[in-house]
């Protein structure tokens, strides 16, 4: 080993050790000690030196969480040890029946309990060999589940290493995976934003972010996870459910940040109501304290060597029991009157339980959502029914189950429409989700979305064309769609409101210099499914016209590059909606001639053409995006991330890591007068 590749090795040792202690303070301890800056500074170190020195790299290295490609399917795995659910009790009497039957099957033995919190979250075990996390799963239906190793691996909490210099040959651990409510409520923040669906609990938000098939998404989501028991074992043996939790913390697992032991029933009937619900004190109630939802308590025998003697049923052990206080789940009764469909402003049709009013937590409900055609499904929910409702998340009101006793026989099953309320458009299933869509982009119920999109700077890039114009612009029916913008004239803008004779012209104006937009930016714009800016920009490459993308079949459109059979058939769906051809018609009357503007790229001379470069940094004459505009238009393949192959990389003032990797991988950088020098050459 030479001496750089010597002194690379030590440093990133050093780094991996820094990482893991700071990731034990912050989702172990829950007491950070430096920023997420400094954190973000250390990572991006010990990434370059791996890059730098890719035989250094191993697989439990912080920097290897997140796998590269989607998987194609979750493979099934056997539980070594079957994942039981827990017996249901919802008084407090019922506690104190199971303390009695306990001591009846152990009489004369000393028994203690460990109190612990009940997280709302979904069941998950990860098991260790030697230390090196192998693999992550689902609890399935107890004893097979899904294989989600590559999910698992991008959760920060979870260790990839346990933090033991003498860790067992095996030990699986049991525990919940769960996104905390502040970050699930920033999360449907963002989707609300971009117009997507939010998810109705962070329950379900963590479960659809764990069935996933792309590792890469899971990491952009704020999962954690707490863990609270083990499964199987080698080298290594728990005496006490309280061992359990104190050994597993020190392995650099969070474990739940408040439980209990109990030498009798009668403590943990105190600790229940001065530390977990606090009636006289609601500031203190135990949900208060936590980051993650809770749904009850877990009341287990502390001696795991009496959990054998006491047995267990086929789906629930006799050591333990969940208690859900009721005022934590308030749950009514009611009607449910109809089933409606609403229009998202992304096109999804979304059924909702219009439902005879009742109070629920302080509130009066009339409708719930009902999610999905596969939801009404799964709970069986007929038009007409007897629900039960709550408040998911205690905000969310939800449909929990209906009461089938209480059928009449008048119910009436519910379908989805084949056509949107809205528009009267078709819909279509798609094909990735359980969702139907309209994917008329004329229809009112998404328009305003539309044509925010089509004007943005990644499609059309229609200067003053903001939110508040847009919405004026729908609102008073001066437009019914995209191709719309195109009639507009001075005397209409001047009219609305904070506009006047001067930015109404630069507005008219704006919208007519984009009938000479590069092809790219038009497919992009007329926000096909599944179809972002860079698969716009390959589009536009193989095909280099709209005609011949729109009468593209799916196989010609697979030869596309990175288009998929999804993103396929989603583009030929598209260009077959009826709707979609009469708007796209109304462009081209309009003017908009992206063939000529595609014409316009010279790919064949220049100083650019056929080079692979990258940005970085703060430029002083031009913006980012602008930079990289005018590089794709001198024929250059501008890339996001620094490698080998890169031929140029042009830094701006603030670089950051991506100069240092250039550096040392020989790579020829470009001041920005040395770029703009070369651009006009």
């Amino acid at each position: 080993m030479n001496r750089p590749e010597a002194q690379a090795q030590k440093r990133i040792a050093d780094l991996r050790q820094q990482i893991r202690r700071h990731d034990y303070l912050y989702y172990v301890e829950a007491r950070p000690e430096i920023s997420d800056f400094q954190y973000d500074r250390l990572y991006a170190e010990l990434k370059n030196l791996e890059e730098q020195f890719p035989g250094l790299v191993t697989s439990d290295s912080p920097t290897q969480r997140v796998s590269g490609q989607p998987l194609k399917e979750f493979k099934p795995v056997r539980h070594a040890v079957p994942m039981m659910s827990l017996e249901k009790e919802d008084t407090l009497e019922g506690l104190r029946k199971f303390d009695a039957r306990v001591h009846k099957e152990l009489p004369n033995e000393n028994i203690e309990y460990v109190l612990e919190p009940k997280i709302d979250g979904v069941s998950i075990t990860v098991r260790y060999e030697n230390g090196l996390l192998t693999l992550g799963a689902t609890r399935g239906d107890g004893t097979t589940g899904d294989d989600i190793t590559a999910n698992i691996k991008t959760i920060g909490a979870i260790p990839i290493r346990l933090q033991t210099a003498s860790p067992p040959r095996v030990l699986e651990v049991r525990g919940e995976a769960y996104m905390p409510v502040e970050e699930f409520n920033n999360l449907n923040a963002r989707l609300r934003e971009s117009g997507e669906e939010p998810f109705p609990n962070a329950r379900n938000a963590t479960a659809g972010t764990l069935k996933q098939l792309d590792p890469r998404i899971v990491a952009q989501r704020p999962l954690s996870a707490v863990f609270y028991a083990a499964g199987a074992m080698e080298g290594i043996a728990f005496k006490t459910q309280a061992e359990v939790l104190e050994k597993l913390r020190r392995f650099g697992f969070a474990t739940p940040h408040y439980w209990w032991l109990c030498r009798d029933i009668e403590k943990v009937l105190r600790h229940y109501e001065n530390d977990v619900v606090c009636h006289n004190d609601e500031a203190k109630d135990l949900r208060t304290k936590v980051s993650y939802e809770l749904d009850g308590i877990v009341v287990k025998v502390n001696d795991l060597s009496q959990w054998p003697r006491l047995g267990s049923t086929s789906r629930e052990p006799r050591y333990a029991i969940v208690y859900k206080p009721e005022h934590w789940i308030e749950k009514r009764e009611t009607k449910l009157l109809d089933i409606t469909v609403q229009v998202g402003r992304t096109g999804v049709l979304t059924p909702v339980a219009e439902l005879e009013p009742v109070s629920v937590q302080g509130s009066t409900i009339a409708r719930a959502t009902l999610h999905n055609e596969e939801e009404i499904r799964r709970k069986k929910i007929l038009i007409g029914d007897t629900v039960i409702i709550r408040k998911a998340g205690m905000v969310i009101p939800e449909v929990v189950k209906v009461v089938e006793e209480k059928r009449t026989g008048r119910e009436k099953e519910f379908k989805m429409p084949k056509h949107c309320p809205a528009c009267g458009g078709p819909v279509r299933r798609d094909p990735e989700f359980v969702a139907w869509r309209c994917e008329n982009i004329a229809c009112p119920a998404q328009l305003k979305r539309t044509i925010g999109h089509f004007a943005s700077r990644g499609a059309m890039d229609i200067e003053g064309m903001g939110e508040v114009l847009v919405n004026q612009l729908v609102d008073k029916n001066l437009v019914h769609d995209v191709a719309g913008l195109y009639s507009l004239t001075v005397e209409q803008l001047a009219n609305l409101e904070r506009m006047a004779e001067k930015s109404a012209t630069n507005v008219v104006t704006a919208i007519a210099a984009t009938r000479e937009r590069e092809l790219w930016r038009l497919i992009n714009g007329l926000g096909i499914l599944h179809v972002g800016e860079g698969a716009a920009r390959k589009l536009a490459d193989h095909f280099r016209d709209l005609d011949k993308l729109a009468n593209a079949s799916v196989e010609e459109l697979q030869q596309a590059a990175d288009v998929g059979p999804v993103m396929a058939q989603s583009i030929h769906d598209f260009f077959r909606n009826p709707r979609n051809v009469e708007v796209i018609k109304k462009l081209k009357r309009a003017g908009i001639n992206p063939v000529t503007a595609l014409a316009k790229r010279d790919h064949s001379t220049g100083p650019f053409s056929g080079k692979t470069v990258v940005v970085t940094g703060t430029l002083g004459k031009l913006s980012r995006r602008e930079a990289k505009d005018a590089l794709r238009k001198a024929g250059a393949n501008v890339i996001d991330s620094v490698s080998k192959k890169t031929d140029y990389l042009i830094v701006g003032e603030d670089a950051g890591s991506k100069l240092d990797k250039a550096r040392a991988l020989g790579v020829k950088t470009l001041s920005e007068a040395e770029f703009v020098k070369m651009l006009g050459a």
